[in-house]
C-alpha cells in the first residue's frame, strides 16, 4: 500500500500560477497571472507576476510584476544567491529577464526569440524553438551560440552534468542528439531518431531519462526478450508499451542502462506523466501518484501519493524538497526518498 507524502506547508494564492522554480538554498519562486474578467484578453500575453516564498515556512516574501507574461513558452531558475531568471512572453515579444532574487528588482532584460521549451541554470539557458536550440549566458544573458540542422526539428531539451542535451525529430521519428555546451557544435547521436515522439528530457549522476515508447525500435536483439516479456505481464495486457522509461548510460555514449514498460493501454487513454530527477534518483508523476527510482539502476525506492499530483502546473524537486504548483496553490512536500 502506498503512503501519503508528507506535506511541509501549503499556501492558496490570489493570483494564477503557470511557473515554478527552486535551488538547493534560498526561497521558491513562483510566475503567475491574474486572468481577465470573462477569459477575454486583447493582447497576445497576458501580464505577469513573480512572487519568492519562504522554504521553509511558504511565507510571501515579495511579490512584483514582471515583464514575462502569460503565453506560449516559459522558463525560470534561480542562477545565483543573488539573481533569479525567467524567460516567456512580453507585450513586446519574448524576453530573458534578470531579477533580484532579494526583492524582485529588474536588472536587466534582452529580447530572445519565440520558444516551446527551455532549462535555466546556473551556467547557461538553453531554448528550443523548433527551428533551432539557442544557448544565453546566464550571467550576461548574451547569446552564446545558435544550432540548428536542415531538416531536423527541435523539442525538449536538457542540461544534465554540465552537458546540453535536444529531442530532435526527422520524417523517420524522435531521437536525443548532445550539443557542445561551450561552441554549439554537434557532437553525437545518443538516440537514433527511429521512435514515436519522446518526451520529458531529463537527467542525473551520469544517467539520461526520457519517456518513448515501441522500444523494439530502440533496443538491441539481446533485449528483445525482455521487452516482450514485460509488455506481456503488463495488467493492460496491450500489444506494444504506449509508455515506457528509458534509462542510457552517459559515461558510454547513451548505452541502455535500464527501461520500464509504464503502460500497453492505446495512445488516446494515456495517462499524463512526467519525470523529474535529483541527486541521483528519478522520480516519475502518474496522476496522483510519485514513485521514486534510483537513477543508476532503476531500483524502486518506492511510491507515495501526492495530493493535487494529478492537477500540477509543475513538478520540482531539489534538496529533500518536492515543490507541487497548482493553479492557484503551491505546497512543499518532504521529498520521499
Amino acid at each position: 500500500m502506498s503512503k501519503t507524502a508528507k506535506r511541509r506547508w501549503s499556501r492558496e494564492l490570489e493570483s494564477e500560477v503557470d511557473g515554478i522554480a527552486f535551488s538547493t538554498t534560498g526561497p521558491i519562486l513562483l510566475h503567475g497571472y491574474d486572468p481577465p474578467a470573462g477569459g477575454k484578453w486583447v493582447d497576445d500575453v497576458i501580464p505577469g507576476k513573480l512572487g519568492a516564498f519562504d522554504r521553509s515556512t511558504g511565507e510571501r516574501l515579495w511579490l512584483v510584476p514582471c515583464e514575462v507574461g502569460y503565453g506560449r513558452g516559459f522558463g525560470a531558475g534561480v542562477v545565483s544567491e543573488s539573481h533569479v531568471i525567467v524567460v516567456g512572453p512580453s507585450a513586446s515579444g519574448h524576453r530573458i529577464v534578470r531579477q533580484s532574487l532579494r526583492d524582485g528588482e529588474l536588472l536587466d532584460t534582452e529580447n530572445v526569440p519565440a520558444f516551446d521549451h527551455c532549462v535555466v541554470n546556473s551556467e547557461c539557458v538553453l531554448l528550443s524553438t523548433g527551428r533551432s536550440v539557442m544557448c544565453i549566458d546566464s550571467l550576461t544573458l548574451i547569446e552564446s551560440w545558435t544550432y540548428a540542422r536542415e531538416g531536423e526539428r527541435y523539442h525538449d531539451v536538457a542540461y544534465v552534468d554540465g552537458r546540453a542535451f535536444v529531442v530532435y525529430s526527422v520524417e523517420k521519428g524522435y531521437g536525443i542528439l548532445e550539443i557542445d555546451r561551450e561552441t554549439g557544435d554537434f557532437l553525437r547521436v545518443i538516440v537514433k531518431p527511429v521512435q514515436k515522439p519522446i518526451r520529458d528530457l531529463c537527467g542525473t549522476a551520469g544517467v539520461l531519462m526520457y519517456l518513448g515508447s515501441e522500444l523494439d525500435r530502440l533496443l538491441p536483439a539481446e533485449r528483445a526478450g525482455e521487452l516482450a516479456s514485460a509488455i506481456a505481464l503488463h495488467k493492460d495486457m496491450g500489444a506494444r508499451d504506449s509508455q515506457s522509461l528509458v534509462a542510457l548510460d552517459l559515461k558510454r555514449v547513451g548505452d541502455l542502462r535500464w527501461f520500464d514498460v509504464l503502460e500497453t493501454c492505446p495512445s488516446d487513454d494515456l495517462p499524463d506523466i512526467s519525470i523529474v530527477a535529483d541527486g541521483g534518483k528519478l522520480y516519475v508523476a502518474r496522476r496522483a501518484m510519485l514513485m521514486a527510482r534510483d537513477a543508476v539502476t532503476g531500483r524502486p525506492l518506492g511510491d507515495w501519493t501526492v495530493p493535487g499530483l494529478d492537477e500540477k502546473v509543475g513538478f520540482s524537486v531539489a534538496d529533500g524538497a518536492g515543490l507541487l504548483g497548482e493553479e492557484t496553490r503551491v505546497s512543499m512536500f518532504e521529498r520521499p526518498a
